[in-house]
């Protein structure tokens, strides 16, 4: 088995398959959780072909990285498919340059309807794609590190439709640390760093 992921002609899809599982393995440890891609066009005579063609792809009804994991595993399990079957017939695997770009194109309008079933079975998952500036005003908790003025630390914050974010933050006044554990209130962004105060409560007795 080992032998056939590794095979020449096989290993574009055993690639993708493989990238597929890190995806997957980093969603689910929850590093990635706001990742999305700008799918939108600039230019306004290309926005109508533009908006047929992720349509037809399922782009933008799944947040892409799930889209992204769908489509490698179709890809990666079609080409290896395509190539074994390829072999029974002809006595050896077809070359790549022929076999690659039609799995892809294969690939994506059967994505595209798997994307329209998740989307219909998840309905509200559409739309859980948020701007970051949409986490201003939420409490987010420190996970990682002690953060001070121009050290930032990382922290997790929970948005309105459930779903975590990891994001760095740091205290918006010069005498403020947040430690470890400790829950702050998001005030604004500057770049890529959060600006918050802390709720307060952190070194006060917690009841059980």
């Amino acid at each position: 088995m080992l032998d056939l992921f590794l095979a020449p002609e096989n290993i574009v899809f055993s690639a993708a398959l493989l990238l597929m599982l890190l995806i997957s393995a980093v969603q689910a440890i929850g590093l990635a959780g706001d990742i999305d891609a700008d799918l939108d066009a600039d230019a306004d005579g290309e926005v109508g072909f533009a908006d047929t063609l992720l349509a037809w792809a399922g782009i933008g009804r799944i947040p892409f990285l799930m889209w992204l994991v769908i489509f490698l595993a179709l890809f990666g399990a079609l080409g290896l498919g395509l190539q074994h079957l390829l072999t029974a017939l002809t006595g050896g695997p077809g070359t790549n340059l022929l076999v690659v770009p039609v799995t892809a194109i294969a690939a994506t309008p059967v994505t595209g309807a798997a994307s329209r079933l998740v989307a219909h079975i998840l309905p509200g998952i559409e739309t859980t794609a948020i701007e970051r500036e949409e986490l201003i005003g939420l409490y987010a908790e420190i996970s990682i590190g002690t953060a001070s003025v121009g050290n930032p630390a990382r922290a997790r914050v929970t948005d309105r439709h459930g779903q975590p974010h990891q994001i760095m933050v740091e205290p918006d006044s010069a005498d403020q640390h947040f430690q470890t554990g400790e829950k702050v209130l998001l005030v604004k962004i500057e770049g890529d760093i959060f600006k918050a105060f802390t709720r307060g409560d952190f070194y006060l007795p917690q009841l059980d």
